[in-house]
C-alpha cells in the first residue's frame, strides 16, 4: 500500500459511531488487517477552549496529527477515524494525517455516514444521556444530522442504523472501504 487509507464514521450523536468503530476496529483485527482506530471526539476535550480556537479544530489538528505520528512511527497505514463531522473536514484530517506535507503523501479517504430515524437517536440518547444533558444531545445531534446530509461530500456512502446488528454495519462500513 502506498500512503494512507483512512475511514471517516461521522453522523449524528446515537447513530452508533463508536460501536460500529469498535466493530469495525475488531473485524479487521480478527482478519489480520492492520490499522488503528480514534475516536475524534477525544482529541478536543479542554475547557476553556484554547484562546483563539472556539471551535476547538486547532487543538483537534494538532492532536490527531501527534497521535497519527505515533501510529505511523509504529508502520501504520490506515485509519479509522469516528467523529459527528468527520467527513466535513477532511482538510483538517488531511493536514493531520501529512497530506500535505513535502512531498504530499497520498490519502485514500472513504466517507461514511451513518443514519438513524428521529424516534431511534432519541431511544439511544435516552439510555445513554443520564445526567443533565439529554435535551442539548437530542436537539444537537437532529442538527448536526441535517448539516450532515445536506453538506456530505460526493461519494459518501450511507448507512442507516436502524434495527441492525452492529456486525452487519461495521460489515458495510468496511466494504465501502474495500478494507
Amino acid at each position: 500500500m502506498t500512503g494512507y487509507e483512512v475511514l471517516l464514521i461521522g453522523g449524528g450523536s446515537g447513530v452508533g459511531k463508536s460501536t460500529v468503530g469498535w466493530e469495525a476496529s475488531e473485524l479487521l483485527r480478527r482478519r489480520g488487517t492492520a490499522h488503528c482506530y480514534m475516536e475524534g471526539d477525544l482529541l478536543d476535550q479542554i475547557h476553556p477552549a484554547p484562546e483563539g480556537d472556539p471551535d476547538r479544530a486547532v487543538i483537534t489538528e494538532r492532536n490527531l496529527a501527534s497521535v497519527w505520528a505515533n501510529y505511523t512511527a509504529l508502520g501504520q497505514r490506515r485509519l479509522i477515524y469516528t467523529n459527528t463531522v468527520s467527513i466535513l473536514d477532511l482538510p483538517l484530517i488531511h493536514r493531520a494525517m501529512g497530506g500535505g506535507g513535502q512531498p504530499p503523501v497520498p490519502i485514500r479517504t472513504t466517507c461514511v455516514l451513518l443514519t438513524a430515524r428521529e424516534e431511534t437517536v432519541r431511544e439511544r440518547l435516552a439510555r445513554r444521556e443520564i445526567g443533565s444533558q439529554l435535551t442539548v444531545h437530542i436537539e444537537r445531534s437532529l442538527r448536526a444530522a441535517a448539516v450532515l446530509e445536506r453538506d456530505a461530500p460526493p461519494g459518501t456512502v450511507r448507512v442507516a442504523t436502524d434495527g441492525r446488528a452492529v456486525t452487519w454495519i461495521a460489515e458495510r462500513v468496511l466494504e465501502a472501504a474495500a478494507w
